[in-house]
């Protein structure tokens, strides 16, 4: 049941980081098109392309954890038993787990600490404490998808 929520999430995650891509892409084509046609470039554009950015980027992460798709080296895993190979997996992937939990936490205090203090964007004075959530929630979801994989490492090696 587990495994099904962190498969919902991070599809409905990459969704609208993928969204958020095709709307940076898009926004970037016209302010560098009014820039160069108009010499007009869009007031604020930057700041949006950085918001879109900080939604975007943490999504990515809980899809790639989804995936399982995240950079390994295997130089010298591969020299060693599967069993072993297996707990260097179990070691590594909890260790992640406890980085995962820890920064969803620390980012769950910065939201609140900067949403406290009002602070917003300098030309276009939108708030910036709602864009630090989507690094609380994909990190959030990642340490679910590393707990369902830590589970199913411990069911291989008990087997």
């Amino acid at each position: 049941m587990l495994a099904t929520i962190a498969k919902k999430l991070s599809n409905f995650l990459i969704a609208i980081g993928a969204t958020m891509l095709a709307l940076m892409m898009f926004l970037t084509v016209v302010d560098v098109g009014l820039r160069y046609v108009f010499n007009r470039p869009l007031s604020g554009a930057f700041e949006l392309v950085g918001y879109m950015m900080a939604i975007f980027v943490p999504f990515s992460i809980a899809y790639c954890g989804h995936k399982n798709e995240h950079i390994t080296v295997d130089l010298f895993m591969d020299r060693f038993s599967s069993k072993t190979r297996s707990i260097a997996d179990i070691i590594t992937t909890f260790i992640t787990l406890l980085f995962a939990i820890v920064i969803a936490w620390q980012n769950v205090l910065y939201f609140f600490e900067v949403k406290g203090s009002g602070l917003t964007s300098s030309v276009l004075l939108i708030p910036e404490y709602p864009f630090i959530a989507p690094t609380a929630i994909a990190f959030a979801t990642f340490a679910l998808i590393l707990f369902v994989h830590l589970i199913e490492l411990f069911s291989e090696v008990t087997n």
